[in-house]
């Protein structure tokens, strides 16, 4: 397992060339991405979430699509159509694959599309794979939606329905770098060349490799247990949450407390994965209720609570 935590750390310094301050959010993505799972990243612009996940896609040496979201994008702009082809004096529907088809697909700033847009990519997400007319297409593996979104309070968003928040693993939240990085930033961005092409560091092999392992790392049963009862948790909370997460969340908290570990070279889950990955994990499965909003509460200090409650 030391072997992995050397391969993350030398991939982390790589990243670092171009993301600088964003650590904790890299991390979070390499998780969905060892479980085979979507993220959701939610900050202001400006803060390297594009970036990031470009990044990442050329260090993995992996197929790269950018969705920007704009509310006239179209369903068939998201998964492809079909065109009239003329070869030889013959016309014949040919289907020409849409930006879906690819490894990373990074669906920029989701809440400014439709709903009818943002519904495109569910199937994709889930089943991995498309739907056109009467014929279903496979999508490369591995596939991973890593989509961006404006915090709802600006202005021409729509926001995600929960049947599709569901689908992310986890919601990761960017914050503001602080003074060192951003100054950091400034002087690689303001002074110097930006950073040529990055020579992959990974293959999809290796991702499949380190996603077989992901599912194999053993967890003991209590944790499961604490797994279990910290989600649960969520649907008793009435003083506080309208509703709770689903059984999806406890098979995602798992999962991800699995890769956290196998990305820090451990051979086991521990406890401190469970509840620092409680956050991303359940942040968009929860919906607080007017008493918890009135107090100005959100939804991580609300996780807290939960997680201070199980024992």
């Amino acid at each position: 397992m030391k072997s992995y935590k050397q391969a993350f750390d030398s991939l982390f310094k790589e990243v670092n060339k171009v993301v600088v301050g964003q650590d904790e959010v890299i991390r979070q993505i390499l998780i969905c991405i060892l479980s085979n799972s979507n993220a959701l990243l939610e900050g202001f612009p400006g803060l390297a979430k594009t970036l990031a996940v470009k990044t990442l896609a050329q260090l993995m040496d992996l197929k790269f699509t950018r969705i920007q979201s704009t509310p006239d994008l179209m369903p068939s702009d998201i998964t492809g159509t079909y065109i009239i082809d003329d070869k030889a004096g013959k016309r014949e529907f040919k289907f020409q694959k849409g930006p879906v088809f690819s490894n990373i697909v990074l669906a920029d700033e989701i809440n400014r599309a439709t709903p009818k847009s943002q519904s495109a990519l569910l199937e994709a997400m889930q089943e991995k794979q498309v739907t056109v007319g009467n014929e279903t297409f496979e999508l490369d593996k591995p596939f991973f939606v890593l989509a961006t979104q404006n915090p709802i309070e600006q202005e021409g968003t729509y926001p995600l329905p929960e049947a599709q928040q569901d689908r992310f693993l986890l919601k990761i939240l960017v914050d503001y770098p602080n003074f060192e990085d951003e100054l950091k930033i400034a002087d690689i961005y303001s002074e110097h060349e930006q950073p040529k092409n990055l020579k992959p560091m990974l293959t999809k092999t290796h991702i499949f490799t380190m996603q077989s392992l992901v599912r194999e790392m053993p967890i003991a049963q209590d944790l499961k247990q604490r797994v279990v009862k910290i989600v649960q948790q969520t649907r008793k909370e009435k003083d506080m949450l309208h509703y709770g997460a689903s059984p999806r969340a406890s098979i995602g908290l798992i999962l991800a407390a699995k890769a956290s570990a196998l990305i820090e070279g451990r051979s086991h889950v521990s406890v401190q994965d469970i509840e620092k990955l409680a956050y991303p994990v359940l942040r968009h499965r929860i919906l607080l209720n007017f008493e918890a909003e009135r107090k100005g509460m959100t939804p991580d200090q609300v996780i807290e609570q939960l997680i201070k409650k199980v024992k």
